[in-house]
Parts: structure tokens; C-alpha cells; sequence
């Protein structure tokens, strides 16, 4: 386990080394480990970083308003509303790692153009040692790993806390006082909703993956789960009022984990997945059933793509 109070004060000094009297960019999502690199980055150089948080489309329901009360004081964050571009640019596409890679060559697309507006030379990133290991092993592309381009318009890329496991940089976020709502939050995926989604993105595929997470992600709290989730995996019948209907399939995955290498499906009481369900299909009329997946890590990955 890392010793968060000394790692602290190593990591700025690795950061300013790196980046030197330059500037960079820092690819901020408002999870725990791009919050707990910006901070890091924010204490190494000031102002001669530049926090951007790209609202993709693909995030949680109220993750950029998050973001923005987290981090206003810092003043040269940048909000951009990138989200016909990353929708526009998913669309016809299927393949799970392509969507990967989409996803992650819009990202340094809209980084690299930040940079070129403040002069940055540098990208700092939220990447931890799972990230690497999956996306070196061919498991699943991380789109700050794997996801990269091959050529990307940056002297060097910082990553501060690439040799840590998600509990450990929890205990770093700690150990820098950030709120209990980013060092507890759950792990969300890089690509975001678009993982959720088995085929191709759509909007209203995104909107019923943003409400249904928003539902699984409320409901299952105090079981405290490692990562909980709701994804649209396809479509099938049902009845609704007194019609049949032809709607969206809902899979919720709730697991227990250390690091999210391996994981194991978590025993929910039948109350609350009554309740999961009764929510989701009460909602959102366009979902005909709701299922619960107990599949673990392996076989199966913690996301559906």
C-alpha cells in the first residue's frame, strides 16, 4: 500500500521535473484519479497547468456541474462542451474497441487544441497501473492507454499516479483532503456511457443509460459496492399499460473489488432490485425489462465493452 503523505510531496517534484518552466494540459474528468492528478499538477506548477474537463456527452447524470463547484478554484480551468462531437463522431460505430479509440482520439484532438491556445507542451493524465496492465495485455483499451492515437501533437505525457491501484490513489485523494464525493466516487470508465451501450451510441440510448445509472448508482449505496452500473445491452418485448411494446433491455452490474483486475458479483436483496427495476421501467417508458447480471471478473470485464 502507498504511503500517501510521502507520496505527495515525490509526485509534485516529479511533476515540476517533467514539465520544468513549461505548460501542459491536464485531462480532468472529475473521478478520483484525474482529481488527485490535477491537484498534484495544480501544486507542482500553478497556473502553468491548464485543467480541461471535456464534456463528451457520454458522462453521468450532473457530472459537469460536479466538476465545475469541485474545481472552480482553480482559475484556468476550461469546461468544453464537446458533446456533438463525440456523439457525431460514434455514430455508426459498433465495434467496442473502435468505439474505444474514437473516444480517445477526440480527447487528444480537443486536448491538443487547448494546448496550442495556452502553449502548452505537456499532457498530464490520470492513468493508474490497471489502466496499463489491461490495455497492455489486449484485455480492453483504456482510452488514456491503448485509446491513444498514434501520433499525438505533445513533447510528453505526465502521469503521475501510473504505478498506483485505484485504493491507493483513493488514499492519496484522501491524504490532499478532497471531498468524500470524489476519493469515494465509483470508478467510471474513460469512454464513459459509451461502454454501456452494446452496438451503436445513440442519444437515446445515452439518455437511458444516464437516468438508469443514475437509479443503480442511488440504490445501491449502502451495499458500498466497488463499482455499480447500469448498461442498455439490446432490445426486447414488453407490456406497457395495455400495449405491447418493443423497448430497451436494462443489465445492472453491482461488484466488489480492489483494484477492478479481478471482481466478484454482489448478493442485492430482492427488495432492492424490485426497486431498481420498478424505478428504471417506471421512468423511463422507451425500457421493457430489467435484468441483473451475476457473472464475476473473470469471465466476464466489470463493463460491458
Amino acid at each position: 500500500m502507498v504511503d500517501a503523505e510521502s507520496f505527495i510531496p515525490e509526485a509534485v517534484a516529479e511533476i515540476e521535473e517533467e514539465i520544468g518552466d513549461g505548460r501542459a494540459v491536464m485531462a480532468l474528468s472529475g473521478g478520483v484519479d484525474s482529481s488527485v492528478c490535477a491537484t498534484l499538477a495544480y501544486r507542482a506548477v500553478g497556473d502553468n497547468v491548464t485543467p480541461v474537463y471535456v464534456d463528451t456527452g457520454l458522462m453521468r447524470k450532473g457530472e459537469t456541474e460536479t466538476v465545475r463547484e469541485t474545481f472552480d478554484y482553480m482559475d484556468s480551468l476550461r469546461v468544453i462542451d464537446a458533446r456533438d462531437r463525440f456523439v457525431d463522431a460514434l455514430e455508426g460505430v459498433t465495434d467496442p474497441e473502435e468505439k474505444r479509440h474514437v473516444v480517445g482520439e477526440n480527447f487528444i484532438r480537443v486536448f491538443e487544441e487547448v494546448a496550442r491556445e495556452v502553449d502548452a507542451d505537456y499532457i498530464v493524465q490520470g492513468t493508474i497501473y490497471p489502466d496499463r496492465v489491461e490495455s497492455e495485455g489486449n484485455i480492453k483499451s483504456h482510452h488514456n492507454v491503448g485509446g491513444l492515437p498514434d501520433v499525438i501533437d505533445f513533447e510528453g505525457i505526465v502521469e503521475p499516479v501510473r504505478d498506483l491501484y485505484k485504493d491507493e490513489v483513493r488514499e492519496v485523494a484522501r491524504e490532499l483532503d478532497l471531498p468524500d464525493e470524489i476519493s469515494e466516487r465509483m470508478p467510471f470508465p474513460g469512454p464513459g456511457l459509451a461502454v454501456r451501450i452494446v452496438g451503436e451510441v445513440t442519444p437515446e440510448k445515452l439518455e437511458v443509460a444516464r437516468e438508469a445509472n443514475a437509479v443503480v448508482e442511488d440504490e445501491v449505496e449502502e451495499y458500498e459496492p466497488w463499482q455499480a452500473l447500469a448498461a442498455v445491452v439490446g432490445q426486447g418485448t414488453g407490456v406497457k399499460g395495455d400495449e405491447r411494446v418493443h423497448g430497451w433491455i436494462v443489465a445492472v452490474r453491482a461488484v466488489e473489488s480492489r483494484d477492478g483486475m479481478t471482481a466478484q458479483a454482489m448478493e442485492l436483496d430482492w427488495e432492492t432490485l424490485q426497486r431498481i427495476q420498478s424505478k428504471i421501467t417506471g421512468t423511463l417508458p422507451n425500457v421493457a425489462r430489467v435484468a441483473y447480471d451475476v457473472t464475476h471478473k473473470p469471465p466476464a470485464t466489470i463493463e460491458y465493452e
